[in-house]
């Protein structure tokens, strides 16, 4: 992991610009709330307090479960963000950063739910969720 430090980023057409700070995992989630709002799994950087953004007038907020609810671009749709609401924590979708150079796929969540089409070649730590919503280690 890198050092903790400011970075800037933004939706596709420019509307949304933010800057967070963020040690440059990525967490990648695959989830099936995640893998419908993104497209794909999510590629998620935890971030260390709240986001700053330029202006939060085009963030459009969707409560997409009773722990969280996503940000987006409200003129283009570009998700940034999904936000823990029990502990207000935010994790920004990869893609947005501007400088993406120094981050590391590191950690890979919700395995169960993953599709059968596609693996990263990446060596991450791994986690199933069990019966009571926890998260394990999972070897493969």
């Amino acid at each position: 992991m890198t050092e903790i430090t400011e970075r800037a980023g933004g939706c596709l057409c420019g509307q949304v610009r933010f800057t967070v700070r963020h040690g440059g995992e990525v967490h990648v989630c695959h989830c099936s709330l995640c893998r419908k709002a993104t497209g794909g799994p999510m590629l998620a950087v935890i971030c260390d307090g709240e986001p700053v953004f330029d202006d939060a007038s085009p963030v459009g907020i969707y409560h997409s479960s009773e722990q969280g609810e996503r940000g987006f671009c409200l003129r283009c749709g570009s998700q940034l963000y999904f936000r823990h609401t029990p502990d207000s924590a935010y994790t920004f979708t990869a893609g947005t950063f501007d400088d993406q150079s120094l981050m590391v796929m590191t950690e890979e969540i919700y395995l169960q739910d993953k599709p059968g089409f596609y693996d990263f070649a990446n060596e991450t730590r791994r986690y199933s969720q069990d019966v009571d919503s926890t998260l394990v280690p999972r070897d493969s």
